[in-house]
């Protein structure tokens, strides 16, 4: 599974989920990643999203990571460095 790396001080200062998911490459605008969130194609940690204007936080790191999921082949780790 891919993994995208941001900085420990963006995840604690919150990056929004829409903005996440265009950088981790699984949606080209932020506009289609809140659309695919409202339309319950978007997954944090396996639980659908229908918020994109969610903010993610080091709390939603599991093991370390965070899973996010565009669909169900598209998948990518969120790895805080």
């Amino acid at each position: 599974m891919p993994t995208h790396e941001v900085s420990t001080s963006d995840l604690k200062a919150g990056i929004v989920l829409a903005a996440l998911v265009v950088d981790a490459g699984l949606a080209t605008s932020r506009g289609e990643a809140r659309r695919l969130a409202q339309g319950g194609g978007l997954r944090v940690n396996d639980l659908a999203e229908v918020d994109g204007a969610r903010v993610i936080f080091p709390s939603d790191l599991i093991d370390g990571v965070i899973k996010l999921a565009a669909g169900k082949k598209k998948l990518v780790l969120i790895k805080p460095v």
